[in-house]
């Protein structure tokens, strides 16, 4: 048929239904659960912060599951593809706005992550005709660093812990920074091979 992308029946493609997309689907719903849990109470109660961080940390753990499994036995959707860094986001900016409404986290730092994300995001949107801008080593590391950083602030931590947990957000922050600019960069040069 004129004008229809030709697909050899020969290559099956992923059913969106699959376990990828449904550790995707999980990620989204533990969200707001996860939020729940960090404000009961008065926010700092031992308890409570302690579940949200596991909350947050089986977050975390199904992202690297579902991309894992979704590239290992042939489940890449474009669903999934775009599903998966949305619930990253989402659960990112949620701990980060949580903990800066507690007074744990700085709203500085909290906004530099966003608008960052929110940038790559809009970027990614912006080139999904074109294709998948894909997460680069620099921003793995950055998504895992935020992931520790933003773990232990959520723990009931003092002293030393506290201090460490600090030092690591740091480090996120300039990953943040320094990613952010690389995908900007990324996506002139791709737009200008294109043209």
């Amino acid at each position: 048929m004129p004008g229809q992308p030709d697909i050899d029946p020969a290559v099956p493609r992923a059913s969106v239904a699959n376990i990828a997309n449904l550790l995707t689907g999980v990620r989204l719903v533990l969200v707001p659960v996860f939020v729940y849990t960090l404000f009961i109470g008065d926010g700092h109660e031992t308890f409570w912060r302690t579940t949200a961080f596991v909350i947050f940390a089986v977050a975390v753990i199904t992202d690297h599951f579902d991309g894992a499994l979704a590239r290992s036995y042939g489940m890449v959707t474009e669903f999934g593809k775009l599903a998966d860094p949305i619930a990253d986001k989402l659960l990112i900016g949620a701990a980060l706005v949580g903990l800066s409404m507690l007074g744990d986290l700085p709203w500085w730092i909290t906004v530099v992550i966003l608008v960052r994300e929110i940038g790559v995001t809009v970027l990614r949107l912006a080139v999904l005709r074109h294709g998948v801008i894909p997460a680069s080593r620099g921003g793995k590391l950055k998504t895992l660093v935020q992931a520790v950083a933003i773990g232990l602030l959520i723990l009931p931590l003092s002293g030393l812990w506290l201090t460490t947990a600090t030092v690591i957000m740091w480090v996120a922050v300039v990953l943040t920074v320094l990613t952010g600019i690389d995908y900007v960069i990324s996506a002139i040069k791709d737009s200008r091979t294109r043209s």
